[in-house]
């Protein structure tokens, strides 16, 4: 393996992850205190990368090639592999909901201002899916190309906004504690949702072959990326404003507006908006592209413009209808993906480890490389899982 493959599959972990739910995580653990935040960021860290450990784990008996839903039908059936299908669906739905939420309210806020006109909060969510919406379905080579210069000005903008942000920091801030215990439940599914990459496991030990030890740092060094990141965008943020302050603003334009009026600094107000439109487009272009791919091979539509028409209706008007009904519902669907993702993330590798290591076991066959932790481990895992699945429904 090349440096190059190493460092290329670092990106791709920590790109996946790096997103638009970090926009949501100041608006979504405003109440709790950069300390509480942080803590349950760092448990939560460590639940995924555990569970992304254990999908190596199930990957090294595997062709490199294999797909989730093709190991899911391999150690748990035919009925594992409708649940991954299910639960990738449901997924990438809630997500796409989530980003024309969020998009459509950044795009609402520009082209109102721009055009100087009392436009209605939908038009926004409307543009801006048909903009992706076109994109996606001129297929993966306009995705990529797009995609790879706006992931470059995304990165660029993230180490601008930190530069200017985090100096103006105030300690008092970072110190203040939880409002209310019910807060750390509301957070929780936001935070979990914005560590899921698994989906993008698969990808990458296909594209390096089944190298174990160098997929363990892989996975574990991938998403200590993000986490760091995580935590300096908290500091920034939480340490600017107020508990008060980011309490006012739970929708994704009004926090902007609170950092850059709170500041008075245009280069940080840019910048800031600049990362959010980014992250937001990004985001919403690599998971359209993935359930608009998931809907044509399912439903096997042919890859002319009848088929490609279809399948974008299919894929599109769903999460828009979700996002003209809740035009600020970016922080509700993030929440409700985070189901999906503890179905796909925690509970699919545990079931197929479990399974896996009981087989080989049985058959008396070399185990390889095993995940520590044992069946304790596991169990744990499967209750961090419930914990986020009831904190969603409770939040």
């Amino acid at each position: 393996m090349t440096q190059n493959k190493f460092f290329g599959s670092l990106l791709l972990i920590a790109g996946t992850t790096i997103g638009a739910g970090m926009l949501a995580l100041p608006i979504a653990s405003a109440g709790l205190g950069f300390g509480m935040s942080s803590m349950i960021m760092l448990i939560l860290w460590a639940l995924m990368a555990y569970t992304a450990l254990l999908m190596v784990e199930i990957h090294q008996f595997a062709p490199s090639d294999a797909s989730l839903n093709q190991l899911a039908r391999n150690l748990l059936g035919a009925k594992g592999q409708v649940v991954a299908s299910i639960a990738l669906m449901f997924l990438l739905y809630a997500l796409c909901a989530a980003y024309i939420a969020g998009g459509g309210e950044q795009v609402h806020q520009k082209l109102s201002s721009w055009l100087g006109l009392a436009l209605p909060p939908q038009a926004g969510a409307i543009f801006f899916t048909l903009l992706v919406g076109t994109i996606v379905g001129l297929g993966t080579h306009c995705v990529d190309l797009i995609n790879r210069m706006l992931f470059s000005l995304k990165i660029i903008a993230l180490i601008l906004m930190l530069a200017l942000l985090l100096p103006q920091v105030e300690g008092t801030h970072l110190l203040e504690l939880p409002l209310e215990q019910g807060l750390i439940v509301s957070a929780i599914p936001v935070i979990f949702t914005s560590f899921g990459f698994h989906g993008s496991i698969p990808s990458v030990v296909r594209y390096l072959g089944v190298e174990v030890k160098s997929l363990r740092k892989i996975m574990l060094l991938g998403s200590a990326l993000p986490l760091l990141i995580y935590l300096l965008w908290q500091l920034g943020s939480q340490g600017v404003l107020s508990q008060s302050q980011l309490m006012t603003n739970q929708s994704l334009s009004g926090f902007i507006n609170q950092l850059a009026s709170v500041l008075h600094s245009q280069y940080l107000s840019s910048a800031i908006s600049v990362f959010a439109d980014l992250a937001l487009a990004t985001s919403f272009l690599g998971v359209s592209l993935g359930l608009f791919d998931f809907i044509a091979a399912n439903l096997r539509q042919e890859d002319n413009a009848t088929g490609r028409s279809v399948t974008a209706a299919i894929t599109f008007v769903p999460p828009l209808g979700f996002a003209l009904f809740y035009p600020q519902g970016f922080i509700t669907a993030l929440g409700y993906a985070a189901i999906a993702l503890v179905i796909l993330a925690i509970f699919l590798p545990v079931a197929m480890v479990w399974v896996q290591r009981q087989a080989r076991d049985k058959a008396k066959l070399p185990q390889g490389y095993r995940v520590s932790g044992g069946k304790l481990g596991l169990v744990l895992a499967l209750l961090c899982g419930l914990a986020v699945i009831s904190a969603q429904l409770l939040g």
